[in-house]
Order: structure tokens, then sequence, then C-alpha cells
């Protein structure tokens, strides 16, 4: 996979996996479905790029405690109710999903990096096109994260 392909990759899969963290209460039901219907914040059955914006940017503004306009790894990990960076068998630390959208390498994301992350997800989720993310686009999405999580281990 080209650097450019990972970059992606990982960050579609930071969004993917933290919007569930941030909207389902930190409950164990972390699946596709639910943050699916998180996001589909007007029952229509799909996710427009504004409701999927709009849900990254409450996710943006929830692991930011100090609302400094920053994320840092610390933040990320202390909003996701972990006691320590230490990600399980399956998934990246918090500092490492930092890395795959921090632009300017500065160790932190700021607004504009995880806005920019959630539109590169949002296109390559929307596999017919459409301008909206349907259920089954969703849980597409989700499954190749975690089957990229597993094969990066």
């Amino acid at each position: 996979m080209t650097p450019t392909k990972t970059s992606l990759f990982l960050a579609c899969g930071f969004v993917l996996a933290a919007l569930p963290g941030a909207y389902a209460e930190h409950t164990a039901e972390h699946s596709a479905d639910t943050m699916f219907k998180s996001m589909d914040t007007n029952s229509d059955g799909k996710v427009s790029r504004a409701e999927h914006a709009a849900a990254a940017r409450k996710m943006f503004d929830t692991m930011d405690a100090n609302h400094d306009g920053s994320v840092t790894a610390a933040e990320m990990t202390a909003a996701h109710g972990l006691k320590a960076d230490k990600p399980g068998k399956d998934e990246m630390s918090s500092a490492d999903k930092i890395k795959a959208i921090d632009t300017n390498g500065d160790g932190q994301i700021s607004l504009a990096e995880h806005e920019a992350g959630s539109d590169a997800m949002f296109t390559k989720m929307d596999t017919d096109g459409d301008g909206f993310l349907s259920a089954s686009e969703c849980a597409a999405g989700h499954a190749g994260m975690m089957k990229g999580k597993k094969s990066a281990n």
C-alpha cells in the first residue's frame, strides 16, 4: 500500500473508530449500526455529508477537553475513557491515530486536520457517489477498518 493510501486508510479508521466512542456513550456496543444511527440525525435512513461532518465536529469538541482547538493523544485517550494510551490487540494507539491525520507533524490534530480526515473518509465510504452514506456503506467502511487494524498487527 502506498504511503498516501495508508494515510487515507488510517484517517478513515481514526474517524470510524472514534465516532462510536463519542456517540454510543462508551457502551460495549460500538457497531457500524450504532454509529450510523447516531449520525442519521433526521432519521431518513442515510447520512449526508453535513450530518457526517456535524458528528465529526461533535466528536472533536468532546475530545478537545481544554478547548484550545487541538486534540492531543492524552485528550483523545481520556475522551475514550481509557486509563492509559494502551490500545487493545486490534486497535491503534491515540498517538498513532493522530499521526495518521496530523499533516503539520506537531503531534496533535487541529480542527482543520480532523475535518479533512473526516471528509476524506466520507468520500471513500460513499462508494456509489450519491453524496450520502447508506447503512451498508457505513457497515462496509467499518468492516474494512476492522480488517485493516487486524492486518496491521
